[in-house]
């Protein structure tokens, strides 16, 4: 029995993927690529595509991750300086809820993440069903927020007096030293305490204060969700 939970979550993902990109996909088309476990999924599928429909489609990546995906893949690559509107981007997250508020940055990546999301037309998601939540933190019990570095104390005990919880700066697992993200600066995750409903007055409040980057909390930005279920079929979500 040893590794069916993992097995059955990455063939979830694997459901999700292919099903967003089949659907959303098409020639021409400028996409942002998202970052994480899923979207490597979402990748190989739409390498598959291009081989056998000679799809030509623009990759913007939304982090180290997704450049070398989209490299490594030879797919082609863009960039937001010369092509600033896309037509879709295609991510993953940590946690969506029923209105689609998401909390993503479990891999550091969400102030470039939420930058390319800004510029699609529309925002898909792609997750397994421990992604699917009712409300925020049930599964999930923290936001990443990216800050500046100087900045990590006052930002922590801001963020902790005005809604309660608590502040950890994310430290390197493979290095001496906190994580520095791919634009050079500190994560600290925030969790955060139960009964917050109103996630766009939070973001909105942590956003102002100094040294703040970026949060990773995605509010009013998904337009449709896919989550790969254990028995092998896709739930969608649509806002």
């Amino acid at each position: 029995m040893t590794g069916t939970v993992p097995d059955l979550k990455e063939q979830a993902k694997k459901k999700a993927a292919v099903a967003a990109v089949d659907e959303h996909v098409k020639d021409g088309m400028i996409l942002g690529v998202g970052s994480g476990s899923t979207i490597v999924y979402a990748v190989e599928r739409l390498v598959e595509r291009v081989e056998q429909e000679k799809l030509k489609v623009v990759c913007i990546p939304t982090s180290f991750q997704a450049h070398q995906l989209i490299v490594q893949n030879k797919l082609l690559l863009g960039s937001l300086d010369t092509t600033p509107i896309l037509d879709c981007a295609i991510d993953g997250a940590d946690e969506v809820d029923s209105d689609l508020t998401l909390i993503k940055g479990g891999g550091g990546c969400q102030t470039q993440e939420k930058i390319v999301a800004s510029c699609a037309r529309k925002l898909v998601i792609v997750a397994d069903y421990t992604k699917d939540s009712k409300t925020l933190g049930e599964q999930y019990k923290k936001i990443p927020i990216e800050i500046i570095p100087l900045s990590h104390v006052p930002v922590s005990l801001k963020i902790s007096d005005r809604f309660g919880g608590k502040t950890q700066l994310r430290m390197g697992k493979m290095k001496a030293g906190p994580v520095v993200s791919d634009n050079g600066n500190f994560i600290i995750d925030w969790f955060f305490p139960e009964g917050i409903t109103d996630w766009k007055s939070v973001h909105e409040y942590i956003k102002l204060i100094p040294g703040v980057v970026e949060t990773g909390l995605f509010v009013n930005m998904a337009e449709m969700a896919y989550f790969g279920l254990s028995d092998g079929s896709v739930k969608t979500v649509t806002k």
